[in-house]
């Protein structure tokens, strides 16, 4: 298997693990601070998407060789995949909005549960919440996202195909 399918993989497997903790796992724990652990899983699975489809341009030779981190791959989906593919800034946003989320928890000082919504404090105690509705649209975005992205790299999946013999 290519490199862009094993993320491919990878990003389908952490959609429906989030989708899987949310709409079955949440209900009987009833636990906020299982929410930050979805938005992780989407968060990953976003990443992993943008992965696939960098690997899957440059298998081709269509983007030149980049960094293989986080900021880099963000920096060439911005620049070369959102205006070559027309995805909607919609997804930039969406990117953005869930890294904060992780990032902003992992510097609080201080995060809660508050009426089933986990609450998040900066050092300076601005505070951010995620709730149920706002993870659950974090979840259909992705899917959305994560579909575009399948279309695109398995339109020549078939030249992949190793023989079995």
């Amino acid at each position: 298997m290519e490199e862009f399918q094993v993320l491919r993989d990878k990003a389908l497997q952490k959609i429906k693990v989030a989708d899987h903790m949310l709409f079955m796992t949440y209900p009987v724990v009833k636990d906020p601070k299982l929410l930050l652990a979805i938005v992780e899983n989407i968060f990953n699975s976003l990443d992993y998407g943008i992965g696939a489809l960098l690997q899957y341009e440059r298998l081709f030779k269509r983007i030149p060789p980049f960094n293989d981190t986080y900021p880099s791959r963000i920096e060439v989906f911005r620049n070369k995949m959102v205006p070559k593919y027309r995805f909607s800034t919609n997804y930039l946003s969406l990117i953005t909005d869930v890294r904060s989320v992780l990032s902003e928890h992992k510097n609080s000082p201080v995060s809660f549960i508050r009426k089933d919504k986990f609450v998040i404090c900066s050092p300076t105690y601005s505070m951010k919440t995620i709730d149920i509705n706002t993870v659950k649209k974090y979840i259909f975005e992705t899917k959305l996202f994560l579909n575009q992205i399948n279309k695109i790299v398995s339109e020549n999946e078939r030249i992949f195909v190793r023989s079995q013999g």
